[in-house]
């Protein structure tokens, strides 16, 4: 877990979104593993739900718009793709997102920062994070920042 303010500035860079409540952030980036061991903390769960909603209709708009006479039956995998456990922890990795969480010491001394599943979830958490503060621009823009279309 680094969590330094000089890495979350460079977080917001790259993601194109500085957050007016830090706190949401931080969540964002707050394993469960991390709120286990510091009670009242938050952990991302509930952002990275939102987070997996608000990915499902950027990646269908974007997909529409590349290819708008493409069948469901295509179009169906392709998102299924996007979406999937190893692009968003490739998209994590991207932008940084391991060397940010906070993690408990248990998931720190296993490689929690580096697991796709963690980084997967960080990813969705972060997103449904911007989306709560800056809506579908937002969410377009953090998306944009990482995807290869």
């Amino acid at each position: 877990m680094t969590g330094t303010a000089d890495g979350l500035a460079a977080l917001e860079s790259r993601i194109g979104h500085a957050f007016r409540d830090r706190t949401r952030l931080l969540e964002a980036l707050t394993h469960r593993s991390f709120a286990h061991e510091h009670p009242g903390a938050r952990d991302n769960e509930a952002l990275a739900f939102l987070g997996d909603a608000v990915l499902a209709l950027v990646v269908a708009e974007q997909l529409c718009a590349a290819a708008p006479e493409a069948p469901v039956g295509v179009l169906t995998p392709r998102r299924a793709a996007l979406v999937s456990g190893p692009s968003l922890a490739r998209w994590s990795e991207a932008l940084g997102l391991g060397g940010q969480l906070r993690l408990g010491r248990g998931e720190q001394q296993t490689g929690g920062g580096g697991k796709e599943s963690v980084l997967a979830t960080a990813f969705e958490a972060l997103l449904g994070a911007v989306y709560l503060e800056a809506g579908l621009a937002g969410a377009r823009r953090m998306v944009a920042s990482v995807a290869l279309w």
